[in-house]
């Protein structure tokens, strides 16, 4: 998925002047003659120091309007004339299409490219959670452009069609190694998905669901689950799409599905209402999350950092979290 004030010496480091023995001139052994050099020769050296010291106050004191100045110029790098935008003036987000609920929602407009869902409607957690980074970025939401990106091509390296991709892409090393990727938005576990009635459905831990035909989506992390952490003694089948995969359970092909949790909840409501989420699994080593996506090297990654920074500490993330992905079954964990 954030202009510091530099350090400032104080006043006992600050260098003094050095005055040499070599400068002080003799005084005038002559009763009749005193000399005034040594006085004219200390007055310049008091005068010389005070100079100096001024200067170097006046060093110190430019140094802290050069910071505040820094500091306003950082700030001013996350106006919408100054973000690095794909299109000036507009942020282009991309998503996969079609665009699944509880991540998006509204019915798409007669003659929209977008299917089961329209990420313009800023229904769903996350097109809600894009237009509130829009809106903190300073966008209107007629400034918003949303374009299909293909979930295993928003994290592939080189240019972008897009200024940043929210899709369900969990951080990994791997993936960070080819794009940007912001702080969370989301935290989150796998779950397995089963058929009511099949004997998949009864598993209540992972040396259960060993023995069981797995499916995943090519390129998740949930399928990165099931190879290193559940290690089924059947090979897993990996498909190209979600529909793919649900198909498959339906037509009995796999005995489970591991996807993130909250998509187990669509699942069994809506797209296989005959599934039943079977439990989620615990979490192993960093929890993961979910972060937009955005163009290696990228200054925008900053600035929207720091837009979801303000959604998490005024509570609207949570607002949202709460409104679209409520919990709505339960799910054990299998341990």
């Amino acid at each position: 998925m954030l202009a510091e004030v530099g350090a400032r010496l104080p006043d006992a480091d600050l260098p003094r002047p050095r005055v040499s023995s070599r400068d002080a001139r003799p005084v005038s052994r002559r009763p009749t003659r005193v000399s005034l050099a040594p006085v004219r020769v200390k007055l310049t050296l008091l005068l010389g120091a005070a100079a100096l010291l001024a200067a170097v106050a006046a060093g110190c004191g430019g140094g802290s309007k050069k910071s505040a100045a820094q500091t306003s110029t950082s700030a001013s790098a996350c106006s919408v004339g100054q973000l690095n935008l794909v299109h000036k003036g507009q942020l282009t987000i991309g998503t996969d299409n079609p665009a699944f609920p509880p991540w998006f929602g509204g019915t798409p407009p007669k003659g929209s490219t977008w299917k089961v869902s329209d990420p313009n409607s800023g229904q769903g957690f996350e097109s809600a959670v894009a237009y509130g980074v829009a809106g903190k970025l300073g966008f209107k939401k007629g400034d918003v452009h949303w374009v299909v990106v293909p979930f295993e091509q928003s994290f592939k390296p080189g240019s972008k069609s897009f200024d940043v991709d929210i899709n369900q892409i969990s951080f990994t090393p791997a993936r960070a190694k080819s794009v940007d990727f912001t702080t969370s938005y989301y935290n989150v576990n796998q779950a397995l998905v089963g058929l009511k009635g099949t004997p998949i459905a009864s598993a209540k831990t992972i040396a259960d669901v060993k023995k069981y035909k797995l499916g995943a989506q090519i390129g998740t992390t949930s399928y990165n689950y099931v190879v290193r952490n559940i290690k089924p003694t059947q090979q897993p089948s990996v498909y190209n799409t979600s529909n793919d995969v649900n198909s498959a359970l339906k037509a009995h092909q796999i005995d489970g599905i591991v996807v993130d949790l909250p998509t187990a909840f669509y699942i069994t409501a809506v797209q296989i209402p005959q599934a039943t989420i079977v439990g989620q699994f615990p979490t192993v080593g960093t929890p993961e999350h979910f972060g937009m996506v955005l163009a290696q090297g990228n200054s925008l990654t900053d600035c929207v950092d720091k837009a979801l920074v303000s959604l998490k500490r005024d509570g609207t993330l949570a607002k949202i979290q709460t409104e679209w992905l409520s919990s709505k079954a339960n799910a054990p964990v299998l341990k």
